[in-house]
């Protein structure tokens, strides 16, 4: 699969590279590794996201080129990155289908669509990042610093700082040639971690004040509504990691963090310590993901759809 898609690449000349709404740093990491290696090779390179790239990661070369808004023009090659879903690129690529040549879908998701020509997909690979440099690596091509950083933000993030699961041999190996290749892990983590903009703090205390637990202690969640958002000056951009809060507890096995959309509806994540597969959970909900990582979108009222998902969470518990 990797020798056919650099196939395409080295025969191809426009490139569209797009991910998921609500970007985290795979996401972002993964498409902006792609960006910066394939304008290396001289390629036509828009890349495109239904969000905005989250100041977090605003560093990161050529995130000041992602557009939000899909220029009307066509592309030889879609590339769509670490999407579980096709849907979750957002309405824009999907109108975008007849000015696509092909779909390139690297991806991996536990639960997935196969809407590619083709599809490189491995949830075993800690991201989504870790398959654009085995591309590389097969094209025989050499990951440049702008690259290198992109790749290491990427699987640092989704590897929870190497603290998650899929923190695995190659995780840790492809890390260190990042490192090689000029990348300053203090500086990144000095960036990500280090550098918290005060209303994420106080959106934060707010958050806090919602910690519940079940009675059995297993499962423990925070919510974030749009009264929040207003009194903090704060929006959903902010609040990647406070699903870890609940997560850290002793005992607790599984976390749920609900983040309000709008009146009727939740976006739900879960987070699991490995005994449960959280995937399951979400689909459920008509959402998926990883085993220790998943979400789903859940229409109600908060009271409504926190007993929907506790509920849901006994019966598997």
């Amino acid at each position: 699969m990797l020798k056919k898609i650099n196939e395409l690449i080295a025969a191809q000349g426009s490139f569209l590279i797009t991910t998921h709404e609500s970007p985290d740093g795979d996401a972002v990491g993964s498409s902006l590794a792609l960006a910066n290696y394939l304008r290396e090779l001289g390629k036509d390179v828009t890349v495109h996201i239904c969000d905005p790239v989250p100041d977090l990661y605003a560093f990161l070369p050529m995130a000041s080129e992602v557009t939000t808004t899909l220029p009307e023009r066509d592309y030889d090659v879609c590339f769509v990155l670490d999407v579980g879903e096709f849907r979750r690129a957002g309405r824009q690529v999907a109108d975008a289908r007849g000015r696509v040549g092909a779909f390139v879908n690297l991806d991996h998701h536990k639960t997935r669509d196969e809407f590619g020509l083709y599809n490189l997909i491995d949830p075993e690979a800690a991201s989504t990042a870790i398959l654009v440099y085995r591309l590389i690596k097969e094209a025989g091509g050499e990951v440049s610093l702008a690259t290198a950083l992109c790749i290491y933000v990427a699987t640092i993030t989704d590897t929870g700082s190497f603290r998650y699961s899929n923190a695995n041999p190659e995780a840790f190996a492809v890390a260190g040639e990042m490192i090689s290749k000029g990348v300053n892990a203090w500086d990144i983590a000095s960036l990500l971690y280090e550098s918290q903009p005060r209303p994420r703090l106080e959106l934060l205390s707010y958050a806090l004040s919602t910690l519940t637990f079940s009675e059995c202690g297993r499962f423990a969640s925070l919510t974030v509504t749009l009264e929040m958002y207003a009194a903090t000056g704060t929006d959903a951009e902010l609040t990647d990691g406070f699903i870890n809060y609940p997560r850290s507890v002793r005992g607790v096995e599984v976390a749920i963090f609900f983040r309000q959309l709008n009146d009727t509806a939740y976006k739900v994540g879960f987070r699991s310590k490995g005994r449960v597969d959280v995937s399951r959970l979400a689909e459920g909900f008509g959402g998926g993901g990883h085993h220790n990582a998943a979400g789903c979108v859940v229409e109600g009222g908060i009271e409504e759809v926190r007993d929907k998902v506790f509920s849901h969470l006994r019966s598997v518990l």
